[in-house]
């Protein structure tokens, strides 16, 4: 056990350092870029799912729920939010950079979120009207990132949330390596492969970033196939779901916008899994 733990003090020590200018580069982008997007995606009109999808996969300070407090006020589609939803990385970014995964792979990860999101969203677009919009209400403040702040602090406080989150899933990933064996773990995978697409949702429908920090972790570990992470990773969307639960009234709506964003992310899933990918 003491050399478990050493070895995930290590892991964790190694991509501090990374971590932390992934999350001032994001923090960066978020105060130069956060007002222009607030007004580039009300403005999107009937592109509103294919903006959203480019904008949601950058990495910004609570990006998705702020298309949440959009779409409560009807300012953007029922499409557009779900083009967010899936586009949206959360701390998927951060981590793959940290842990220096290869570009190609980043690239793709986010290319097909994107597609996947923009793709989607015109669809819903196209089976369900626009309602008109509603009186504005702010919640954007349940965030609590401090982005307010300058760009040190919540960069910090960022780090290190994500820090604690990826010693716990690295404890557990070298404790289980340790006693069960990667190669048993992963057979476990291989003999469930219908249904880790599923698992995988379900993991990333958990509105925390913890969620994503555990598929992006496994999928680093060889442990998740690409079609399963994609599946969990499509279904993250940060803190959003729990805001929309806490902010919108309407609970047959807000489980309607859970269910679409389950079944596109393990079709989404199943199909990469189909094709082998």
């Amino acid at each position: 056990m003491p050399e478990i733990i050493l070895d995930t003090i290590l892991d964790s020590v190694k991509i501090l350092p990374f971590l932390f200018i992934a999350f001032l580069i994001i923090e960066l982008f978020e105060h130069k870029l956060s007002k222009k997007t607030e007004n580039t995606i009300k403005k999107a009109g009937k592109l509103g799912p294919l903006v959203g999808g480019i904008l949601g996969a950058i990495p910004q300070c609570g990006f998705s729920v702020l298309a949440t407090n959009l779409y409560i006020t009807r300012i953007i589609s029922l499409g557009t939010l779900i083009s967010i939803y899936l586009s949206t990385s959360d701390e998927m970014l951060p981590i793959l950079i940290a842990q220096n995964a290869p570009i190609k792979d980043i690239l793709l990860l986010i290319s097909i979120k994107i597609v996947i999101g923009f793709i989607s969203g015109f669809i819903i677009d196209l089976l369900i009207k626009k309602e008109k919009p509603k009186k504005h209400f702010d919640i954007c403040e349940d965030e609590h990132c401090d982005c307010s702040h300058g760009i040190i602090k919540p960069a910090l406080k960022h780090t290190i949330k994500t820090l604690i989150f990826i010693f716990i899933i690295t404890f557990i990933l070298n404790t289980a390596f340790h006693y069960i064996g990667e190669e048993n773990i992963k057979h476990i995978f291989d003999k469930t492969t219908f249904f880790t697409p599923f698992i995988a949702g379900l993991i990333g429908l958990i509105p925390n970033c913890g969620s994503s920090i555990i598929l992006t972790e496994l999928y680093i570990a060889n442990i998740l196939p690409l079609s399963a992470a994609l599946a969990g990773l499509l279904a993250n969307s940060g803190v959003a779901l729990l805001v929309l639960f806490k902010s919108n009234k309407n609970i047959k709506e807000n489980i309607k916008i859970i269910t679409i964003l389950y079944l596109i992310s393990i079709v989404t899933g199943l199909i990469l899994e189909f094709f082998g990918i």
